[in-house]
């Protein structure tokens, strides 16, 4: 699975887009115009929304605003689970709100959003079952069960706010594309040594300027964000039989004892065991 900056295009005749991601192995950090209301239950994970990190028991429903950066909520988790995703887009009934009084709800909804909102245990249940039969419904009969969910989900007062402020949208379009552009170049090159000079030469950075750009876009640091996108190849080479040492020189580690290092650092047990335990399902 590839790390990229998260594009996608609603069909010209859709506002919004459902669908049910199993990213739970790859290290997801992407954000995105679209309004995105996220469910998943069956499982404990991490919500890591902006500058929030917290961790969610059993069950989570959060509201995403525009562009605010987040992590796939499954990342790492290893049991079991049921996630729904529905994105609508940035200017979802954006001509509507300002001139349909029924709408005001929904509208003051949308605003707080940008702040990240994330919701109470019996509205989890609730919203959570109605994101699930969505797919049972004809494309208009989802359309007025949306805004259904969303006129609900404004008339609650069981949530909390993940950030005091507004998260102001800092990635303009030339962030944008240069994230993409060094995401791409990660994963065509992944595979050997990359030095620090070529990806800061692509951005047209100092190394020092580089690195506290890719910190300040993407949260973690280069090397930790190159890492992850490593071990998470290994895991699918490991996964498809490959041995240890052959993954770990594939996906560009150079030395054994820091693809063990960086492998049980991020999974929490060492590539032979992943491999082992995988193996002994079957």
């Amino acid at each position: 699975m590839k790390i990229v900056l998260e594009e996608f295009t609603i069909d010209s005749d859709s506002s919004f887009r459902l669908f049910r991601p199993r990213l739970s192995q790859v290290f997801y950090w992407h954000f995105h115009p679209e309004f995105e209301l996220v469910y998943i239950e069956g499982t404990n994970g991490t919500r890591h929304v902006g500058e929030h990190i917290s961790r969610f028991e059993n069950s989570d429903l959060v509201f995403i605003g525009s562009n605010i950066p987040h992590l796939n909520f499954d990342y790492m988790v290893k049991t079991d689970y049921e996630k729904v995703v529905l994105q609508v887009r940035q200017d979802f009934l954006q001509s509507a709100f300002g001139n349909t009084p029924e709408l005001a709800a929904v509208f003051r909804l949308f605003k707080l959003s940008q702040h990240g909102i994330a919701f109470g245990t019996e509205i989890k249940k609730q919203v959570g079952k109605r994101l699930k039969e969505l797919s049972e419904l004809t494309q208009f009969e989802q359309f007025l069960e949306i805004l259904s969910i969303f006129q609900f989900l404004a008339n609650t007062q069981d949530y909390v706010l993940l950030h005091e402020k507004p998260v102001e949208n800092q990635y303009n379009k030339k962030d944008q594309e240069r994230i993409k552009r060094l995401y791409q170049f990660i994963d065509e090159n992944y595979q050997r040594k990359i030095e620090l000079h070529e990806v800061a030469d692509m951005s047209n950075l100092s190394e020092a300027a580089f690195c506290r750009y890719f910190k300040k876009m993407t949260r973690v640091t280069f090397t930790e964000f190159l890492n992850h996108y490593r071990v998470n190849q290994a895991k699918n080479l490991l996964l498809l039989d490959k041995n240890v040492t052959e993954t770990c020189f594939e996906c560009g580690f150079e030395s054994m004892s820091y693809f063990n290092r960086t492998f049980k650092k991020l999974t929490g047990e060492n590539p032979l065991a992943f491999k082992k335990r995988y193996f002994s399902k079957e």
